[in-house]
């Protein structure tokens, strides 16, 4: 027996639920634009983004059972499966996009267009739902029990306890109101810095400090104590191994890309200079190794998940006809992905050539299989879709400049095709997610499909308009968006196009992940921690020390166990709170910072109270404190929660 036979979903085949509805494609898209700017804000800001699913299942709750007084798991389901969409178009776009303004801004050149942006996002999103169709019989049903699909599962269980949807809505929108506050005093107000920073004096180069922002420590709560503690250990080997390192050996020696000597950098620029000019290349090469090598040790199941596939597209189930079995039609499927090929080369406002539309096809499928099969194990929040992006710019970048694509033509030519991938890689990832959640709770896969590419459209319209209202409000690469993965996909591009970037640096990372490859800890995130400041590892990993506490507690009862996993959970819904919360106001204040209110002062410098009231380095700790105190507190819940 196989083991869609033996699982038994929530709504079984024979019922049918009001599903792909107007108010579930409405709502769905709302929340598709919502998570959709806040999680750009977010990876604009740490490099990172989270699932946003569990949220927007939850929020589907609040407002279809309690608002509308409506009863639909499926419904829910839908407006979660359109609603994560968003999420997932932001975490590829802004990983590359920004790239090609900070180039326009560095040249005096135009910004990229509004049209260009969203056809790019679109032809990505388009191809992420597509590639991942095929795979569902083989990892979503064949792999049930093998591969959990953590988010997907959890996501799951929020709707199938759909009656407790009030109270999970109240949470998450109690995080949403506590980080929205926050963060309007910390980056509105300006009572307190947002980034404490201390130097030592006494271990010169090194430094540590703490971005003290609502999402950092919910991300750090959502990942957990292990995957922070692989963040921050990478930041350690950078701010207190490297560095200071550098500092004390480099003296007089001038280390392109700075052109000054290592010492006159840390005396004009202190810790920030050292970072910014060597450590970025020494983490890219890390992130770069650690990318590959995780597809490399991931062949076998590739090759695998592959044959399954062919398998299943080649012989009829029994239950074929069933409505828990239905995919969109693999005739559409194939006629849909030729079309955007096609389009993706013949349409002049997108910068693809023949060449770069066959890397996209070739490329996509590839790693929307790699994408698909990774967030079966480590959830959509730790999928390396950076990692993926930076293989694909070093391969396509080196084909463009071996056919004669040069300069800026090919340049931005690389960026557009490791845009698109990094969207397919994202939506893949999302869309297998989304269906594992629908193959729990019997939703029909053909119409989640359809609801995929629905939220992929809307995000990709609204994607643009976020991107160049950030532009605008702060630019690219600025200390307010210090956009960190399209900065080292800038600097990868320019590096293999120019000829001129700093191999030993890169070889550095390289063999610095070989080494922690060899000693069985995760690459990645060891990786990422070593690129980014040590600033935004540290709020993580209290987050994740806060998640680690009430893990470790112990139940003696099946009572008290089930009492500590609704604790849990509590606190994953108020941390996707604070994430979007924060991510929200984010774009608020980007709102403030160009509409003017005389003509040398913008609203956003109208509301700034650091000239009169600023509490410093420590009141900012102060805050970030009673921020943890706030999120313990809804972890532990009311009287009425327990």
């Amino acid at each position: 027996m196989n083991n869609e036979k033996e699982f038994k979903p929530y709504v079984p085949a024979d019922k049918v639920l009001p599903e792909l509805t107007v108010t579930s494609i409405i709502v769905g898209i709302i929340l598709a634009v919502v998570f959709g700017a806040a999680n750009a804000y977010l990876g604009l800001r740490v490099g990172m983004t989270v699932s946003a699913s569990i949220p927007a299942a939850v929020i589907s709750m609040g407002i279809i059972r309690v608002v509308m007084k409506r009863e639909s798991i499926l419904e829910n389901n839908m407006v979660q499966t359109i609603g994560s969409a968003g999420e997932s178009v932001a975490a590829g776009a802004i990983f590359t996009l920004p790239a090609l303004f900070m180039w326009a801004a560095e040249s005096g050149d135009a910004m990229p267009s509004l049209v260009e942006i969203a056809l790019i996002a679109l032809v990505g999103g388009i191809l992420g739902v597509l590639f991942m169709i095929p795979l569902r019989q083989a990892l979503i049903v064949q792999e049930h029990g093998k591969l959990p699909y953590p988010e997907g599962q959890a996501c799951a269980e929020v709707l199938v306890a759909g009656e407790e949807g009030g109270a999970k809505a109240s949470t998450v929108f109690t995080g949403l109101g506590v980080a929205a506050v926050y963060k309007f005093i910390a980056d509105g107000l300006k009572v307190f810095p947002s980034e404490v920073d201390f130097s030592i004096d006494s271990y010169k180069g090194s430094g540590i400090g703490v971005d003290v922002l609502p999402a950092l420590l919910g991300v750090g709560y959502i990942c957990g104590p292990q995957v922070s503690s692989y963040l921050l250990a990478g930041g350690t080997v950078a701010w207190f191994v490297l560095m200071p390192f550098m500092v004390l050996i480099g003296g007089s020696t001038i280390l392109y890309p700075a052109e000054i000597s290592i010492a006159e950098v840390f005396a004009q620029e202190g810790t920030w200079g050292i970072w910014s000019n060597y450590i970025r290349y020494i983490g890219a090469g890390a992130v770069a190794a650690g990318g590959i090598m995780s597809l490399i040790k991931n062949l076998p199941l590739i090759v695998k998940t592959f044959r399954d596939a062919v398998k299943v597209y080649g012989k009829k189930s029994e239950d074929s006809g069933s409505r828990l079995n239905q995919d969109l039609p693999m005739s559409f499927v194939l006629a849909v992905i030729a079309v955007t090929a096609v389009a993706m080369w013949l349409i002049p406002a997108i910068p693809v050539s023949l060449l770069g539309a066959i890397i996209i096809v070739i490329f996509g499928f590839f790693f929307a299989t790699v994408s698909s099969r990774m967030v079966g194990i480590v959830g959509s929040s730790n999928n390396p879709v950076s990692g993926m992006a930076i293989a694909t710019l070093l391969i396509s970048t080196i084909i463009f400049k071996a056919t004669g694509a040069v300069g800026m033509p090919g340049m931005v030519a690389s960026i557009a095709v490791g845009s698109v991938i990094c969207i397919v890689a994202a939506i893949a990832g999302d869309t297998s997610q989304d269906l594992k959640t629908g193959f729990i709770v019997g939703a029909t896969p053909k119409k989640q499909q359809v609801g995929e590419l629905i939220g992929v459209v809307a995000s990709a319209i609204a994607i643009g308009g976020v991107l160049y209202l950030l532009s605008a409000a702060w630019g690219f690469g600025s200390t307010e968006l210090p956009a960190p993965q399209a900065t080292l996909m800038k600097m990868v591009v320019e590096g293999v196009m120019g000829g001129n970037l700093p191999w030993g640096l890169v070889f550095v990372g390289v063999f610095i992940a070989i080494v922690v490859e060899i000693l069985r800890i995760p690459v990645l995130p060891f990786a990422v921690g070593l690129y980014l400041p040590i600033h935004l590892s540290t709020p993580m990993m209290l987050g994740g020390i806060v998640r680690w506490w009430f893990d470790k507690k112990k139940a003696n009862s099946e009572a008290e166990e089930k009492a500590k996993n609704a604790a849990v959970e509590r606190g994953v819904l108020y941390s996707s709170g604070l994430i979007a919360g924060e991510g929200i106001v984010g774009i608020l204040l980007a709102v403030f910072a160009i509409i003017k209110v005389s003509p040398d002062k913008t609203l956003g410098d109208a509301i700034n109270l650091s000239g009169s009231v600023n509490f410093g380095n420590w009141g900012g700790l102060v805050f970030f404190a009673v921020l943890t105190f706030l999120l313990c507190k809804a972890i532990v819940g009311s009287k009425k929660n327990k």
